[in-house]
């Protein structure tokens, strides 16, 4: 029971932050015989998922290192991870009462939501930022926070299920703060967009709007 928790919760929470690495080391440490999951995972295990899997982490590695596209592909994910965090969570439960599949995916649902809502508000405050940190740094270490958490959820359960428990709190009290951040940060962006459009639209320039500015005064 104990294991089964911390792989349901493992594979729902590293889900919300990098799925196709998940599904790709999850089954291949299934493949090569260092992990024996339920029945109803072994899907993850077949050549061509890995392969699948292989490829889209590649894009996701690129694409997640690119400042402000790394927002749009977690926007275009949110769609993606939640509902794949559910079914590996449902998937982890194995053959059992369906009551308990559905407990574990609604479970599920909800650990990759809030994992892939703070990563996703974490990247936009940073893309808002003034002077942002390196992309690529932050988003290596996401991969390797990842990682890092799959292999204690598989190896480790004990010691993952109380690193859960310490996240699903941090995470509460941490998206309030920042959700408001992020809208903070979609206002002044488009407080900057919205002059620029009303000089195209109006077909001045940068030199024309001050020097009309300074007729007016």
């Amino acid at each position: 029971m104990l294991y089964a928790l911390s792989l349901a919760a493992g594979l729902a929470w590293a889900s919300g932050l990098r799925l196709y690495l998940t599904v790709l080391i999850t089954g291949s440490l299934m493949r090569l015989g260092f992990v024996h999951l339920p029945d109803s995972l072994a899907l993850l295990a077949s050549p061509w998922v890995i392969l699948a899997a292989a490829v889209l982490a590649l894009v996701e590695y690129f694409a997640d290192k690119i400042p402000a596209f790394d927002s749009l592909w977690d926007a275009l994910h949110t769609l993606i991870r939640i509902p794949a965090g559910a079914l590996l969570a449902a998937g982890a439960a194995g053959h059992v009462d369906p009551s308990v599949t559905a407990a574990a995916a609604l479970a599920g649902a909800t650990i990759a939501a809030t994992a892939h809502l703070v990563k996703a508000g974490v990247r936009a405050l940073i893309n808002f930022s003034q002077e942002p940190p390196s992309n690529g740094s932050v988003s290596s270490a996401e991969d390797a926070f990842a990682i890092a958490g799959l292999l204690l959820a598989l190896f480790v359960p004990m010691l993952f299920l109380l690193f859960m428990a310490a996240f699903i709190v941090g995470a509460g009290i941490a998206l309030p703060p920042l959700w408001r951040g992020v809208q903070v940060g979609f206002r002044g962006m488009a407080a900057d967009m919205l002059p620029h459009a009303a000089r195209i639209r109006s077909g001045l320039g940068p030199r024309d709007i001050d020097h009309l500015r300074g007729k007016r005064d």
